[in-house]
């Protein structure tokens, strides 16, 4: 049992190293909405979202202000809209008009994000899927709050190449479509390997089908004061005795981080046990991420920094990413049963300030983020490319990370924003959560023939496990 003495031993976390509830999240099946009416569909998924959700909002700013805790976010997660409109949707503009639907949905339950405008492709494209596809880049154009995410590849069942090499088109499309937004659309859409049903992150979460017909997920983020509990241990060390400097080992770096991560995890598992019982929906999972912010201190390159590198991107920074990494999810187990979705450590470039320094700086490259992604959370996230970016360089950009992520069994995401009109040496501003980032360049040699064979990526040896 959670009791109110555990929220007080936060304060000053909450206070000063910028711990926060980033979202409350519910999940919704719209299983039961599908209809070979496309009139029909859109009624009942406006419905049973607004009627289910219609006190999320409301509910997490009560929780908030009686417990004196920031959350940030409100969203909803959904079963992916390729399966609830596979009997009514006959072209792409028919899955447009369910984006609409359901960005008018949560307009009017006040939340900030919607996700689950998706397909499952990882094995192969039904035409519903398809058609899904080929409507993201009007779908994101057309709407604020709708989110979208394809799930291309597997441990179990390889990569889609087929699905891989739409993508690099459709984001590209979709860069066009919002270019006049700094090709914001594509903040709204990602790539994924591996993705897991119940993740309560934007732009990755949807409903999975094994899920109960509503659950309550919540993330937990806290960068700042993983951060802030490095500085005091290393403030506080004696002299190593083994070194001769005044660094704690990494014995008590580790117990460090996991008793931080813990005391986090407890705050999030106290919002939702509270969320659950207050809208009587099932609790789900707790996501502990650390979801950097722009804010000064909210960052994980700093944690990075603390470890031990002088800037994210410098020898020894993948080894100080999978430390933090493990640590973190250690001390997640320990406070609550029900750790899941992607809890680690989030490593955006826009959405990070110690990133964008690391940018700018000469220290971070793609390359180097691609190799970090092998033992993090969750990807090559929120980068911004030159607008001029062929298609099948994107393409090979997800193969590549699809294919950590189904090696390595876990999930792995690409979510990269090729912003029209810019070029290397730009900044483009997202604003809000989103950051501002620098234009990174790519890799300039191409993989056409790769990318244009067609097929499927066979799943790796160690799949076969029954």
């Amino acid at each position: 049992m959670i009791n109110i003495s555990e929220v007080l031993e936060t304060n000053k976390m909450i206070e000063r190293e910028n711990l926060d509830v980033r979202t409350i999240t519910m999940g919704i099946s719209l299983l039961d909405c599908a209809d070979n009416s496309l009139e029909v569909t859109c009624e009942k998924i406006y419905n049973k979202i607004t009627t289910l959700a219609r006190n999320l909002v409301k509910t997490g700013e009560e929780i908030s202000r009686e417990f004196a805790i920031p959350i940030v976010n409100k969203r909803i997660s959904i079963t992916p809209i390729s399966l609830v409109g596979s009997s009514c949707c006959k072209i792409p503009a028919d899955y447009v008009v369910i984006a609409k639907t359901l960005d008018k949905a949560a307009k009017e339950v006040g939340v900030n994000f919607l996700g689950g405008y998706s397909a499952i492709v990882s094995k192969g494209m039904t035409k519903s899927d398809e058609l899904l596809i080929r409507s993201i880049p009007q779908a994101m154009a057309e709407t604020e709050r709708i989110c979208s995410s394809i799930n291309v590849g597997s441990t179990k069942t390889g990569i889609n190449m087929d699905a891989v090499r739409l993508m690099g088109d459709i984001i590209l499309q979709t860069a066009e479509y919002t270019k006049e937004q700094d090709s914001l659309g594509c903040a709204k859409l990602v790539v994924l390997c591996n993705a897991p049903d119940d993740n309560p992150f934007m732009a990755g979460a949807f409903h999975g089908v094994s899920e109960a017909d509503a659950i309550i997920n919540v993330g937990v983020s806290g960068p700042g004061v993983v951060k802030y509990a490095l500085e005091q241990m290393d403030k506080h060390a004696e002299v190593n005795k083994a070194t001769g400097n005044g660094l704690a080992n990494f014995e008590v770096l580790c117990e460090t981080i996991k008793k931080t991560a813990f005391k986090i995890t407890r705050v999030g598992q106290l919002v939702a046990q509270e969320a659950s019982k207050r809208l009587g929906v099932p609790f789900g999972i707790i996501d502990l991420s650390l979801a950097p912010t722009p804010a000064i201190g909210d960052s994980v390159a700093d944690i990075l920094q603390c470890i031990g590198v002088d800037r994210a991107g410098a020898p020894g920074t993948t080894a100080a990413l999978a430390l933090l990494n493990d640590q973190v999810k250690k001390g997640g187990v320990m406070a609550s049963s029900y750790v899941g979705g992607l809890s680690g450590a989030f490593i955006p470039v826009s959405e990070d300030q110690g990133m964008i320094d690391a940018v700018a700086a000469g220290a971070l490259t793609i390359e180097k983020l691609e190799a970090m992604t092998c033992v993090c959370s969750v990807g090559l996230d929120m980068i911004a490319i030159p607008g001029d970016t062929p298609a099948t360089t994107i393409a090979g950009i997800i193969a590549d990370e699809s294919a950590i992520g189904m090696i390595n069994q876990k999930t792995t995401a690409v979510r990269i924003i090729p912003v029209i009109g810019k070029s290397v040496g730009d900044t483009v501003e997202f604003g809000g959560l989103l950051g501002y980032a620098p234009i990174m360049p790519v890799n300039t040699f191409n993989c056409d023939r790769l990318v244009n064979r067609g097929g499927r990526i066979p799943a790796p040896i160690h799949s076969f496990k029954n």
